[in-house]
């Protein structure tokens, strides 16, 4: 027996889900694309990672200068803010697409407790920079030795008060 499978006549339409998800990725829902001078949020990726001794931020920030970057960090909230080149008008034609974002940016994060912030370094390279905030001692995991028994045979003993001696 030999099964034919028709395509439904309804499978060309869209379900009401993917018809509202087109509709809200549509650009006049993106408040980003509203402010062409500034923006916030994720318009800054961050990688956050933890190692047993530091907390690692990286922050992409391709054609940004080093020296347009200000990190600060204020009760217990990292802030990295800057500026990218204003834009250049062409005085001949204009845009059929405008992507690059100019202006200003800015994004905070909340650190979690247990960190040094004055002893933190930063390094910029390749547009890439990466900021590497140390952990207090008191919350770096600590390994605890455990030291063997000499006599594994041995059975407790009660401890027996010494007997005063007899005048």
């Amino acid at each position: 027996m030999t099964i034919v499978r028709r395509p439904s006549p309804l499978g060309e339409f869209m379900t009401l889900r993917q018809a509202m998800d087109r509709f809200f990725d549509d650009d006049m829902f993106r408040p980003l694309r509203w402010t062409s001078r500034a923006y916030e949020g994720p318009g800054l990726p961050l990688d956050v990672t933890t190692t047993p001794d530091e907390l690692v931020v990286q922050a992409s920030l391709p054609g940004v200068k080093p020296e347009d970057v200000e990190i600060t960090v204020e009760n217990g909230t990292l802030t990295i803010s800057g500026r990218t080149a204003e834009e250049t008008r062409s005085e001949e034609g204009s845009y059929l697409v405008q992507e690059i974002r100019r202006g200003t940016f800015s994004r905070s994060v909340t650190l979690p407790n247990g960190l040094e912030p004055e002893a933190a370094t930063a390094t910029f390279e390749h547009g890439m920079l990466k900021l590497r905030i140390p952990k207090a001692e008191q919350v770096k995991p600590r390994q605890i030795r455990i030291s063997a028994v000499t006599d594994a045979n041995a059975t407790p003993r009660a401890e027996v008060p010494a007997q005063a001696p007899k005048a």
